[in-house]
């Protein structure tokens, strides 16, 4: 399920780090402590099993705040507006909505490091009706999509293309195994159409997670708009959980038939 958060900018602070995934991230698993830290520590430390791998199954979209000032070379943006607009998505049974409208609702957030960022007010939180229900979509991502492969032998896993020979069989399997995770769903079919096509040029995104501490990482990802056929039952997986991984940091959401939020930014050099 997929709700709308609108903000109210409750301090002076405009700066806000251009990498803030991470902070999001942080914020809404220390909402879901405050509920039960019980399910927050479950979500953070494991997840959702299928044999080796965990899924955390939640996810977000980039923060919309309008058009602001892009202060390149401190990698920050000036923000001119007071609503700042966030978009969160749990794989949660129906009766979880009320509970998650209550857990957020007038929630106070802090979005930045030390030294750069916004105190935030939660003013509103929607749910957003379902979406048709299809088995070929048209999807934009908002933010990065991340597939990766580790080779045998080798410590660091490599970050895929889509260009890359197997991706969107990676992409396959990764959904695949987020629903078998899932506990008392149905199981897939042993065979099902699944056919990803690109649509425009990818363009590569290098995140950092974590900035200015010694766990800092970084992710690299692809932003594109393609087209998926697949069971209905993962098109609905990734309205909730996002695509790829990692999407419990922010990547892999995307949109149905929607051109994104994004507005042209002024740049100071």
């Amino acid at each position: 399920m997929r709700f709308n958060l609108t903000f109210n900018r409750t301090g002076k602070q405009r700066m806000l780090p251009m990498d803030y995934q991470y902070y999001i991230s942080a914020w809404i698993y220390k909402v879901l402590g405050k509920a039960d830290a019980g399910f927050a520590g479950f979500l953070h430390s494991e997840g959702y099993r299928d044999g080796m791998k965990s899924f955390k199954l939640f996810c977000f979209s980039p923060l919309n705040f309008g058009k602001p000032t892009l202060w390149k070379e401190k990698a920050l943006f000036e923000i001119h507006q007071d609503k700042i607009m966030l978009s969160v998505s749990f794989y949660l049974p129906n009766v979880a909505e009320r509970f998650i409208v209550g857990l957020f609702n007038n929630q106070q957030a802090y979005f930045g490091d030390r030294f750069n960022g916004l105190d935030l007010t939660v003013a509103q939180i929607e749910r957003l009706p379902e979406a048709a229900v299809a088995s070929i979509v048209h999807y934009k991502a908002l933010s990065p999509v991340v597939v990766s492969a580790r080779s045998e032998g080798s410590q660091y896993a490599r970050y895929l293309s889509p260009a890359d020979e197997g991706y969107a069989l990676m992409v396959k399997n990764n959904l695949m195994q987020k629903w078998g995770a899932i506990p008392g769903v149905e199981p897939l079919p042993e065979t099902f159409d699944f056919e990803m096509t690109i649509i425009n040029q990818p363009k590569s995104k290098l995140v950092t997670m974590k900035p200015g501490t010694p766990q800092q990482s970084k992710v690299r990802g692809y932003v594109y708009e393609f087209d998926l056929t697949a069971p209905e039952t993962l098109h609905r997986l990734i309205d909730s959980a996002g695509i790829g991984e990692k999407n419990s940091t922010g990547f892999g959401w995307v949109e149905r038939n929607l051109t994104t939020f994004a507005e042209p930014v002024r740049v100071r050099m």
